[in-house]
């Protein structure tokens, strides 16, 4: 009875797959926005595929939120479960907050700066794709989570420079254009926010390491 109770409880490895398809959306979502502030893909298109991508993150969520509640052995503590999947969510929510400010404001042209920071983002959802799947293996696995964890922590701060010179550079050309500056100032704070966001997913994974190796 007890064999038969548990083979209908979500299996222990589930969160792990759950971790990467979320991962996944998260390289997806970045490609997307890159070719959005790139210019290699209409606005439209890259915002629609930006919220498709942002649709399917929010099923995983829902799924691996679901599991935690309905599994009795977890891999580990179903608070950092919580808070890693809810970080991973929070990197597309951002990503899709930037893309309906890009459509508000109506959009077509970004800062060098801009472009740059999309480039920094999709190559942190590139380390944490390389990295969650790490996690199935945390003792094998600690120096290079650590590695990873530190590089997007570097790209964070590579995006806070690119924010702050980007901001710079458009306060000196928008002089006589105060609605293009607040608009782009709009725009950096969102990509700011954007590697924020994966910052944190970063720190969870961190926290993760601390507590079980």
């Amino acid at each position: 009875m007890l064999g038969w109770f548990r083979a209908l409880m979500p299996k222990e490895d589930r969160f792990f797959d759950l971790f990467e398809r979320h991962a996944a959306t998260l390289v997806d979502g970045a490609a997307a926005l890159r070719a959005l502030l790139d210019g290699t893909q209409e606005v439209a298109l890259a915002c629609r595929a930006i919220a498709e991508h942002e649709d399917k993150a929010d099923v995983i969520t829902r799924d691996a939120l679901l599991a935690v509640r309905r599994t009795f052995i977890t891999p580990f503590d179903r608070g950092d479960i919580q808070a890693l999947v809810t970080a991973l969510d929070d990197a597309i929510d951002q990503m899709l907050k930037t893309a309906k400010a890009v459509q508000l404001f109506e959009v077509t042209t970004f800062e060098p700066a801009m472009r740059e920071m999309g480039g920094v983002i999709q190559e942190a959802a590139s380390v944490v794709a390389e990295a969650l799947p790490k996690l199935r293996s945390l003792g094998e696995n600690a120096t290079d989570l650590n590695t990873l964890t530190e590089r997007v922590i570097q790209l964070e701060g590579r995006a806070d420079d690119l924010h702050n010179a980007g901001l710079k550079a458009l306060f000196k050309a928008s002089r006589q254009e105060p609605m293009a500056f607040l608009v782009g100032s709009e725009l950096y704070d969102s990509l700011e926010k954007v590697m924020d966001r994966f910052e944190d997913v970063a720190n969870q994974i961190s926290s993760i390491l601390v507590e079980h190796v």
